[in-house]
């Protein structure tokens, strides 16, 4: 059998860049090798492309010096069924591949940008398309598709730079109480999340958001469990067993997700009951259809202390780090990395010859 070359599209100039290197290393790590020849191509943090050829792939451990420093710069030249990978310098093709798997997290990766160039090309990639990768960035946007689906989300501000110092401290904190937070509308991974308890951090919190994003987000603080749940399928999607995040730090952040071993414990299946369990599952693929989902998504909930639910974000691009929830909750499901990586690459393949059988012509 034929085996499809992946190329495993990495990097990213996004503040989460070094998560997606981690993310690559496992992918590459779980991905059937009988059945995918995977093709690493990296971007750096200017956002331009390379590949290294010589990269000692059968021990991947992917790093920013380790990776770039060797690498060629390069550009895709789409040709027909294939892209060809061809060395800037000199215009010689150094590789090709067939299908994509992008694991590029945040803005320019997560946020359709990455998923544009590839649908242009004519070439299937793992994960949502173009729109739904766009509105599930953008937690303003994607919050008001949820509500009008019926589905709970957090009350919230949408506080624009240009306008910031039209919310005085007192409006927001009427609404919303104290503590709350604030988050840049397009981002992930918690960066530039801060939790507030005072005007003083309020004002820092602003300030931390903004250098990520011209929107922001502030958002009721619903204090109690973290919940996540896997969605996996194009137009019959499932849903995966609830995960339980319980974070030792003061929140869910950046560093306890991807960098501190001690910053969260992660419990498989969640510590809830069946009926609450279910409801977080029909919600979970709910809102992934509700923003036009395939492929992948992660979707985040909280629980109050009183049982108040609210579906907080969906990720179209989770981490695939080795200490993710997305591939945890579906082998906890009974679907291992290396099987989950397979059909996701399938059904990327399966959404491409979909489309492409669509009519581009009008008939007279």
């Amino acid at each position: 059998m034929k085996r499809n070359k992946v190329a495993i599209i990495f990097g990213g100039k996004s503040a989460e860049h070094e998560v997606s290197l981690a993310s690559a290393t496992n992918v590459y790590q779980a991905m059937n090798k009988e059945r995918f020849m995977p093709v690493l191509i990296g971007i750096n943090k200017s956002g331009e492309w390379f590949y290294n050829g010589d990269y000692p792939s059968s021990t991947v451990n992917l790093t920013e010096n380790d990776y770039f420093q060797k690498a060629q710069n390069v550009y895709l030249s789409s040709t027909g069924d294939n892209i060809k990978v061809i060395n800037k310098k000199d215009n010689t093709v150094l590789t090709d591949f067939n299908v994509a798997f992008p694991i590029v997290h945040g803005t320019f990766g997560e946020d359709g940008t990455l998923q544009g160039i590839l649908k242009s090309a004519g070439i299937p990639f793992v994960g949502p398309d173009v729109l739904a990768s766009a509105i599930a960035m953008d937690k303003d946007i994607a919050k008001r598709l949820f509500q009008l689906e019926g589905i709970p989300v957090a009350s919230s501000y949408t506080v624009y730079k240009h306008n910031a110092s039209s919310y005085t401290f007192k409006q927001i904190t009427d609404r919303m109480g104290l503590p709350c937070f604030v988050k840049p509308a397009n981002a992930g991974s918690s960066v530039g999340v801060s939790k507030v308890r005072s005007e003083a951090e309020y004002r820092n919190a602003l300030q931390e958001a903004f250098r990520y994003d011209n929107k922001v987000l502030v958002e009721e603080a619903v204090i109690g469990k973290e919940l996540e749940c896997g969605v996996l399928g194009n137009e019959d999607a499932r849903a995966s067993v609830v995960g339980e995040i319980v974070a030792t730090e003061n929140f869910y952040s950046y560093d306890a997700k991807y960098i501190s071993s001690t910053g969260a414990t992660l419990q498989v299946p969640a510590h809830i009951d069946n009926t609450l369990s279910d409801s977080i599952r029909e919600y979970a693929v709910k809102a992934f259809h509700a923003i036009g989902c395939e492929g992948m998504a992660r979707v985040d909930f909280l629980l109050s202390d009183n049982g108040k639910l609210v579906l907080n974000e969906i990720n179209t691009l989770p981490g695939f780090t080795a200490i993710s929830m997305y591939p945890k909750m579906w082998e906890q499901t009974g679907i291992s990395e290396k099987e989950l990586i397979t059909e996701l690459i399938t059904l990327a393949v399966q959404r491409h010859e979909r489309d492409t059988s669509l009519s581009v012509e009008v008939k007279p």
